[in-house]
């Protein structure tokens, strides 16, 4: 990558489009950590034990498995508000129910409907993660390559200021309004999170006055044989099948009779004349996929059939691998039979609308594929993890909520956004690739620092120290790894293909984080290095903080298999002949 000046550099803050990845960015920042780390808090002080916290993290698994249906928004326009755009359309759809999930989760109290909040939480989380996959498509698509790297900082200084609202402005507002650790108030957490369900509608007003990108327009309206009504009531009962069927094994297996007959019921209406003649444009899908049929035209019945197929093959491989572990084998053979039909000629044909877009990533990449997406899985693993427990960490460790939100969210958003554009002009000055691997390091190096402030007690300086590394670590790597990811994909699939790479970036780190407090449960072994800082007369670690202190120690580690690729990555363009790295890494298509 040839150098540009610094003013050349510093130009690429100016460009209009600016302005619009601002506010999206501000409005995709919101609902991400409202279910994530300030969810966390509300859950402890309600009394939540910390191994429930942990789990509830995999509520930010929506974000992680985003991919799954990006395709529909690559390829399918929304009916009725579909005028709007093939992006804005979306856009305005997840907003509308992000912001009617926050205000139902402000109605439930942990305490007693925890169940029913999770669930809201998860509707969206999946609204969220479906309003990144538009954010992303529209940045790909108003910009190219060269000014991605400052609209990823721009986006992220709206994503990043709309954190530190809905982190520390939510945790001042709760306590404002009479919530604390010692005195848990519901009324306090569902009046804040009102607050950011009102604060949705400006970028709901920016999603209606943007202009739809030159790329996602127009989309042709082809006439179609089934109304759009006709295809989902097709794919309700299509469902309703898929439901029915092994829950009345079941229930035949458990000799629960009204429970069998109830699915048998439902199994009749759907294959009744009436039901049939409503599933016609699934049977017309499935008669196709038989005859090998294949067309480039996706419909909702495509997309979403699948969608189906895919998460059944999914399911079917997590299921088979668990019953051959467990010697179960007739159960795990009939999952290897579904796994063996859902990947047959007739299930790739029917799956068309999720592979089409991954098979295009891997031709071009080739065997590199494989290595991207191993650095790409990986690189934020380190941090990621390791934010699952921080608020968590805060409040043990013994800071106040004014402490936190003044140090930890404040004054970490500043070091943040200073972090984030000094990534975006340094990429322009010298490339991707070496500011990847300096945000990679950073980011894991500081996980130590947070080992050290667990020994060190609750230290307002020290904390100052970690969280001004962290967060300008953060925002480097942060900016870096978004301008790495744009540069891999094809604007004809840009939606998915940002969306699977995305996904595949937190999937293996929102797993782990899961476990997150389990590990500080269960690492309470002193070691070699904890007691050799303890050689300082102001570092100890009491028995309750080793946990902590040997978590933030692996979360660190956990940095090291990314390092390694993004060398081996480097490496490799730098062996690359120029005209073979025109073929490995060809422009992306518009």
């Amino acid at each position: 990558m040839a150098r540009n000046s610094w003013r050349e550099a510093l130009s690429a803050y100016t460009t209009p489009a600016s302005l619009a990845l601002l506010v999206l960015g501000f409005v995709a920042g919101l609902p991400a950590v409202l279910v994530f780390s300030t969810l966390s808090v509300w859950l402890r002080e309600a009394g939540v034990s910390r191994e429930t916290i942990g789990f509830a993290s995999w509520i930010s698994l929506a974000y992680a498995f985003k991919w799954v249906w990006s395709p529909m928004l690559d390829q399918w326009r929304l009916p009725w508000i579909g005028f709007l755009g093939k992006r804005r359309s979306w856009l305005v759809l997840s907003q509308v129910l992000i912001a009617l999930g926050l205000v139902g989760m402000a109605l439930c109290n942990p305490q007693e409907h925890l169940t029913l909040m999770i669930a809201l939480a998860v509707t969206v989380a999946f609204a969220s993660a479906t309003q990144d996959i538009a954010i992303d498509a529209y940045r790909l698509e108003i910009a190219e390559d060269s000014h991605q790297a400052a609209l990823a900082a721009t986006y992220m200084t709206g994503y990043r200021v709309a954190m530190l609202l809905a982190s520390a402005g939510a945790l001042f507002l709760a306590g404002l309004f009479g919530s604390s650790k010692l005195e848990y108030s519901h009324a306090a957490w569902g009046f804040t999170y009102v607050i950011f369900a009102l604060l949705i509608v400006p970028g709901l007003v920016t999603s209606l006055l943007i202009s739809e990108p030159k790329a996602a327009a127009p989309i042709p309206r082809l006439p179609s044989a089934f109304t759009f009504n006709h295809q989902l009531a097709a794919i309700g009962l299509l469902l309703v099948m898929l439901i029915s069927v092994p829950a009345m094994i079941n229930a035949l297996i458990a000799q629960a009779w009204p429970r069998a007959a109830l699915y048998a019921l439902f199994i009749t209406g759907c294959l009744s004349p009436a039901g049939r003649n409503l599933m016609l444009p699934v049977g017309a899908l499935l008669r196709q996929a038989w005859r090998h049929e294949k067309t480039n035209r996706y419909e909702f019945v495509n997309q979403a059939v699948s969608v189906i197929v895919l998460v059944i093959l999914l399911v079917a491989m997590t299921g088979g691998f668990q019953s051959y572990y467990g010697g179960y084998w007739p159960r795990g053979t009939m999952y290897l039979l579904i796994c063996i039909g859902c990947l047959s000629g007739a299930g790739r044909i029917l799956m068309a609308p999720v592979l089409t877009p991954i098979t295009d990533f891997i031709i071009r990449y080739r065997w590199q594929a494989l290595l991207l997406l191993s650095l790409i899985a990986t690189y934020r693993m380190s941090d990621t993890v390791m934010g699952v427990m921080a608020n968590v960490f805060y409040i043990d460790m013994g800071f106040t909520k004014e402490q936190i939100a003044s140090i930890s969210k404040i004054f970490g958003l500043c070091m943040t956004l200073l972090g984030a554009g000094a990534g975006g002009l340094l990429i322009v000055r010298f490339g991707i690739l070496p500011i990847l691997f300096i945000g990679g390091a950073a980011s894991a190096a500081t996980n130590l620092m947070f080992l050290l402030l667990a020994g060190m007690g609750p230290s307002t300086a020290m904390l100052t120290v970690t969280i001004s590394c962290d967060n300008f670590s953060a925002g480097l790597a942060s900016t870096a790894f978004v301008a790495y990811l744009s540069s891999l994909t094809n604007l004809k699939f840009s939606a998915t293909q940002y969306a699977l790479l995305s996904s595949i970036m937190l999937l293996l780190p929102r797993l782990l984080g899961g476990y997150s407090g389990v590990m500080v449960e269960n690492l309470t072994a002193s070691n070699a290095l904890l007691a050799s800082l303890e050689g300082f007369s102001f570092i100890q670690f009491p028995a309750e903080k080793i946990g902590y202190a040997n978590f933030f120690l692996v979360t660190a580690l956990l940095g090291i298999p990314t390092l390694i690729l993004i060398i081996w990555q480097w490496r490799l363009q730098q062996l690359t002949p120029p005209e073979v790295e025109l073929a490995v890494e060809p422009p992306r298509q518009p």
